[in-house]
């Protein structure tokens, strides 16, 4: 099933950046930001959430400060025709923050973060290898996040 795209001008790309930015902005802030009244951002608003360019507002967590210390990139090389089941399976998995199925030397790409390195450790060894259609672990450490937005 091929997914449409939404046609964006220059005003909805200003809204996505000013809320990319602060997700909590009101829309009178949004508006003023953009230049536009706060009848059309609030129109804008709507339809870029019901077409699903905006799928969700959300908070950005400094991983460290809440106690997650630990994070790595862990890519996957997986079994063919298993990635539907297994997307369950890792969507299940609290300490996985962001989950890519990719192309190129491994199949799936996840952002792992945990209290500390024997924690992340279990969340490999004792949950990821041992799922049903994965073949393969790969780990990254990662030293520090920069949060480019």
């Amino acid at each position: 099933m091929a997914e449409t795209q939404t046609a964006l001008d220059d005003i909805d790309k200003r809204i996505l950046g000013e809320l990319t930015r602060d997700g909590r902005a009101s829309v009178s802030a949004v508006a003023e930001a953009v230049h536009i009244s706060r009848a059309h951002a609030y129109s804008r608003i709507s339809k870029l959430t019901s077409s699903g360019v905006l799928t969700r507002f959300t908070a950005l967590v400094d991983p460290a400060k809440a106690g997650l210390r630990s994070s790595a990139y862990v890519t996957l090389k997986v079994r063919q025709h298993s990635w539907r089941e297994l997307k369950e399976q890792l969507r299940k998995i609290p300490e996985i923050h962001h989950i890519a199925l990719v192309g190129g030397s491994f199949d799936v790409i996840l952002l792992v973060r945990a209290e500390d390195n024997l924690h992340l450790r279990q969340v490999i060894f004792d949950q990821l290898q041992s799922m049903p259609g994965v073949l393969d672990t790969q780990t990254f450490l990662v030293f520090e996040d920069l949060d480019v937005r």
